[in-house]
């Protein structure tokens, strides 16, 4: 994208005072017909476009928007995340402009290879859903392509992010199972894994520490590799002996998939086993039993995401750094009240 022409690059060949070119170009009287001629010369040549109508070039313009997301979350052609970008092409459409999707494959974030959106300059604008890798981030961060995150947050570099309350929504998901009777209630989860899964254990361990209950290692139970990536039911979600009456599970998925994991045991949900979950989403098949979920409200994310995107594209002003979107709790069939 070409610098944008100043008044100071006008006055400064000229040997003339900013006012003097804004006076010119404006038609304002105090400059010699001679003068003006050379700054309005000078200014065309520069190509330089007043404010007024570059504002209304940026209105009726529309934009391409790159949509980035890491494979291992969009494996299943119906996850969370592909149901968030149908969300943000939805609403980009109806702006006026345009989306581009483009998969960030494990080659492409272990050898830093940028995304053919970006190289082959096809986008005005990256929005980038779900986290990837931190050295990615920075050769992203070094490019001039304006970014907005989408369901994470990059507090290194206080990058421009729309994220659910992942913190007070798991502290309100675990109140929700103390309040039905349960006290002995487990976290489903890789603890590290990601700064949302992370927001989400110590928003549990808050909610059992206010209500005088101890937090226990042995019923936190991890449901993929501590680097991130894809659930592995094979490898995790292992059942320790002593089970609790409830687990709270970072995200439905986790959710659906330990519900299979206690089926196969001989156990049955909620009887046997409470399960609550987060996102409000799961795709077809997972499980037979609906989920009591924390709903994240992704219209609302997408939307402010795409709208604070635009604004940044278009240099107008919108809310800088990270915007937290309230959600609520879907009441559904996965938790027995038991007798206090």
């Amino acid at each position: 994208m070409a610098k944008a022409v100043k008044l100071a690059d006008i006055a400064k060949p000229l040997g003339v005072s900013v006012v003097t070119v804004s006076k010119a170009l404006s038609g304002q009287k105090g400059v010699s017909d001679e003068m003006r001629a050379k700054i309005v010369e000078l200014a065309d040549k520069l190509g330089y476009v007043q404010p007024s109508a570059a504002k209304r070039e940026q209105i009726s313009r529309s934009h391409n928007i790159g949509v980035l997301i890491q494979e291992d979350y969009i494996e299943q052609s119906a996850s969370f995340y592909w149901n968030l970008y149908q969300q943000v092409a939805r609403i980009t459409v109806e702006a006026g402009s345009f989306t581009m999707m483009e998969v960030i494959t494990r080659r492409m974030e272990e050898e830093i290879l940028l995304p053919r959106l970006l190289l082959e300059q096809k986008v005005d604008g990256l929005l980038i859903i779900g986290p990837v890798s931190e050295n990615y981030l920075i050769a992203l961060n070094a490019q001039a392509t304006p970014l907005m995150y989408l369901d994470f947050a990059d507090r290194e570099r206080g990058s421009d992010a729309v994220i659910s309350d992942s913190f007070y929504g798991a502290a309100l998901m675990t109140d929700y199972l103390i309040a039905n009777g349960h006290r002995k209630i487990g976290f489903a989860g890789t603890v590290l894994a990601t700064n949302a899964i992370t927001d989400r254990y110590l928003g549990y361990v808050k909610s059992l520490m206010e209500h005088g209950l101890e937090p226990k290692p042995e019923w936190v139970i991890d449901d993929r590799a501590p680097g991130g990536g894809a659930i592995e039911a094979e490898h995790y979600l292992q059942l320790p002996k002593d089970l609790p009456t409830a687990f709270f599970c970072n995200c439905d998925l986790t959710g659906g998939i330990l519900i299979r994991k206690l089926e196969s045991v001989g156990l049955r949900v909620p009887e046997d086993v409470s399960i609550v979950g987060f996102d409000n989403y799961i795709y077809p098949g997972i499980c037979d039993i609906e989920i009591t979920s924390y709903d994240v409200n992704a219209t609302e994310m997408a939307q402010t995401a795409v709208d604070h995107l635009l604004a940044k594209i278009e240099e107008r002003p919108y809310r800088k750094g990270q915007v937290m979107i309230e959600g609520s709790i879907v009441e559904k069939d996965s938790v027995r009240k038991l007798k206090k």
